[in-house]
């Protein structure tokens, strides 16, 4: 079977986080099934290589081709004009894109676009399907439903995707239910959820040589995420004023980190809390198996992979309640879940400090989230997609 992703969300060399999860999820399915892929994640057009436009210099740092992995990506430029570009996104990315699928597959003859991101990408990839012939299946992930519908045109354009697909999932069933509240039948949809990679996030051996090496001395709160508002770093700050035996260490980079960075100073709390920067696997990892608990504070989530990275690392979390997040926690070995406060926040970390579940049941729990049954899942979609359209 070959298949082409077709994403924006997609790592690159010069944006190595960015939209990781769609490669995983890639890189777990070549590596359990007889399927072959190749990734076009079309990237806004941009001037300037310059660091002081920070993420848009990302963008133009982006190599036009890459190979990550075994897999190779293609990277075409695409027109977006800042704030006021999302009604033009998805045409322009299927344009901007077009020629470059034609000319793959000669090469590479695809038989099915498995797109992530209901809009824009997963609008274009219709657009790109019908174009080309080839069936599409489309992803969602979190903000493409949770909050893109809330506009009227890109609602419609979402619908009509939903229309025309060969075949949606969802990473949650929070994300289905806005599905079928989009008058799609529930029937269309799979929900398979993120798995984690086991391999990789393990508890550590020797913690406490760890610990010491990181320079944890007391009980340790970990918020990891891109430093942008809705992660809700700032709620964990704050929270942090009513742990006074607490530090906290937050993983990340993003514009915010300027205003975190003044709120920490202005709430006395300089000599409790660390920013770690955006940081790899490796050191994410030790963080993960070092804290005590990994807080998230988010305003919005699809399926978060930070929270089953801790808890494989044998850290369990406290999390806010929103959208699939208690999918994911959903029993006490995993940890707990609050409200969007920093009030609640605190007194659920405290709760679970308190009495906190064994790090082997909270390892135990988040070996049943691994990646084998969504690629079986994905594998068997594929291949009816494939079916009904021979038929």
């Amino acid at each position: 079977m070959k298949i082409l992703t077709f994403s924006s969300l997609y790592p690159s060399s010069a944006r190595q986080r960015h939209g990781v999860f769609v490669e995983n999820r890639l890189r777990h399915l070549i590596d359990h099934s007889s399927v072959e892929a190749q990734v076009v994640s079309p990237v806004p057009w941009f001037p300037s290589r310059h660091p002081c436009f920070g993420e848009y210099a990302q963008m133009a740092a982006t190599p036009r081709e890459d190979e990550r992995h075994g897999i190779h990506v293609h990277h075409p430029r695409y027109l977006l004009l800042p704030k006021v570009g999302m009604g033009m996104a998805p045409r322009s990315m299927a344009m901007a894109s077009l020629g470059l699928l034609r000319r793959l597959r000669e090469k590479f003859p695809f038989q099915l676009i498995d797109a992530h991101y209901f809009y824009p990408d997963g609008v274009a990839a219709i657009t790109l399907g019908k174009r080309l012939g080839v069936p599409v299946v489309i992803t969602a992930r979190g903000t493409d439903l949770n909050l893109i519908p809330q506009h009227p045109r890109p609602r419609r354009l979402i619908q009509w995707a939903a229309s025309e697909a060969a075949g949606m999932i969802t990473v949650c069933q929070a994300l289905k239910d806005v599905l079928v509240d989009l008058d799609v039948p529930a029937g269309r949809v799979q929900v398979l959820r993120n798995g984690v990679d086991l391999s990789i996030f393990r508890p550590p051996e020797g913690r406490e040589a760890l610990r010491q090496a990181l320079g944890i001395d007391r009980p340790c709160l970990l918020s990891v995420g891109h430093l942008i508002t809705r992660k809700g770093h700032d709620l964990v700050i704050r929270a942090l004023q009513a742990l006074p035996d607490m530090m906290l260490a937050i993983a990340g980079d993003g514009p915010e980190e300027g205003a975190l960075r003044e709120l920490v100073v202005s709430l006395g709390l300089t000599e409790r809390v660390r920013f770690l920067g955006a940081l790899p696997h490796a050191g994410l990892k030790d963080w993960y198996g070092a804290a005590d608990c990994l807080v998230l504070a988010s305003s919005r989530e699809g399926w978060a992979n930070v929270l089953l990275e801790s808890m494989a690392c044998g850290t369990p979390v406290v999390a806010t309640r929103v959208w699939g997040t208690p999918e994911v926690v959903a029993v006490d070995d995993a940890g707990r879940l609050a409200e969007r406060t920093p009030v609640s926040l605190a007194a659920e970390v405290r709760a679970l400090l308190a009495s906190p579940p064994s790090r082997t049941a909270t390892r135990a729990y988040a070996e049943g989230f691994s990646w084998d049954a969504t690629s079986q899942g994905q594998k068997a979609l594929f291949e009816r997609v494939l079916a009904e359209q021979a038929a």
